[in-house]
């Protein structure tokens, strides 16, 4: 299809940003984002992010919907028995919030919103572990608007679901992956006692493991990184942005970012990339290339080496990143809050700014400048040589910033985490 004069414009997915509080619902909007979803304090898979309180649920959808965008409560763990009345209190406070869908995967869940609230849209979880064509027509037969299907399924299973149901479907294209089917692990339950089904994951799958031979008790032999890693456990994380043309032929209506425990710099970042790329693909179909500097950027933020996933049936590899642990090669130093007349812009800090640093202002629609921190000062207008984080600065800029550009330092050296 071509974008000439009177030619229509090729419909895109939504894309789906995590928003795990308001920082990262301000920055997933301001960064691209057409819909974000969110959590209350209990009742969806990341309770351990900081998450809303029901004040703060109706005040993130009031101002994501001042800006045009959608906004998905999750409510997708599995409840015991003795849960379900705190989740009736719970659907019932938040009755009159008017989120656009709200994400469930429990089927007495969903019968219980349909009790408190008929009118809610309804879209259903990845952890519901969707993985055929047929279940995707018994959820549709069931009134659920979207389906978020299986991370486990090929490219080609995803394009036959879509012609075999009319409903919207929505997979993930980029973030953590789960050693277990769609997420169902039980292995944080059992080794700590908190439960990755309501929400509680301590992602043991992450952890530095030894091997132990059975007649030399004691003796602990580390489990080490060989020259492709070590995949115990732990997953590579999952990126599909280079293959957004054949994810969008296939009829999916939302790509969906993981990521409500990662930080601002990951949801800023993330989004970024995927907007430029979803709009330059938007402007010339037939001539669109997913550029080397847009995957660079995704290699900037922290993550565990890229993979496809199940995308091509057998996971495989994207790039050349091979290592399984955390990988950061920028830092995160700090936020826009306001910029003045005079171009001098307020910057709340993150990370230790030092005179002298060589710091990167990184906008909307891949915008970026470059600047020698020369001279900052605090909020009275006392110059500064060091800038701790949680403080305020400010600083006179030769270039045009917004609020909410986030400022980045290049690591001085690749940053090795283990995430435990």
């Amino acid at each position: 299809m071509s974008h000439g004069q009177g030619t229509a414009r090729l419909r895109l997915p939504e894309l789906l940003a995590p928003a795990g509080n308001r920082e990262k619902l301000a920055l997933a909007i301001h960064y691209g984002a057409d819909a974000v979803y969110l959590g209350g304090k209990s009742f969806g898979l990341r309770n351990m992010a900081d998450n809303f309180t029901n004040e703060g649920l109706a005040e993130a959808t009031a101002y994501a919907h001042e800006r045009g965008v959608k906004v998905y409560l999750t409510v997708n763990w599995y409840p015991s028995g003795g849960d379900i009345p705190e989740l009736l209190r719970f659907l019932e406070a938040t009755a009159a919030i008017p989120f656009d869908a709200l994400i469930a995967a429990d089927p007495g869940v969903i019968d219980l919103i349909r009790e408190v609230t008929p009118q809610r849209t309804i879209h259903l979880s990845t952890q519901a572990n969707s993985t055929n064509w047929a279940a995707a027509r018994f959820w549709q037969r069931q009134g659920i608007s979207r389906i978020n299907l299986a991370r486990e399924m090929p490219l080609d299973e995803i394009r036959q679901v879509n012609r075999q149901v009319s409903m919207e479907t929505e997979i993930f294209v980029h973030g953590a992956l789960c050693i277990s089917q769609s997420g169902r692990c039980l292995l944080s339950s059992v080794m700590t006692g908190r439960n990755a089904n309501k929400g509680e994951c301590t992602h043991p799958c992450r952890w530095n493991y030894a091997i132990v031979e059975e007649s030399r008790p004691g003796e602990y032999f580390p489990v080490q990184e060989g020259e492709r890693g070590s995949f115990i456990f732990n997953s590579r994380d999952l990126c599909l942005l280079p293959y957004l043309p054949e994810l969008v032929a296939t009829g999916v209506a939302s790509l969906k970012i993981e990521g409500r425990m990662k930080g601002a710099n990951y949801v800023a970042s993330v989004v970024r990339v995927y907007r430029e790329a979803l709009d330059r693909y938007q402007d010339d179909p037939q001539r669109y290339v997913c550029k080397d500097e847009w995957l660079e950027e995704l290699t900037k933020i922290s993550h565990r080496g890229y993979t496809t996933g199940f995308l091509f049936g057998a996971p495989r590899d994207v790039g050349v990143e091979l290592d399984s642990r955390y990988i950061r090669s920028h830092d995160f130093v700090g936020l826009v809050e306001s910029v003045n007349e005079e171009g001098v812009a307020t910057m709340g800090v993150r990370n230790r700014i030092m005179a002298g640093d060589r710091l990167e202002f990184i906008g909307p629609e891949m915008a970026e400048n470059t600047l020698i921190l020369e001279t900052m000062t605090n909020e009275e207008g006392l110059p500064l040589q060091v800038a701790h984080p949680n403080s305020r600065i400010r600083v006179a800029l030769p270039f045009a910033v917004k609020v909410n550009d986030l400022v980045r330092r290049e690591s001085t050296k690749i940053s090795q985490l283990s995430n435990r």
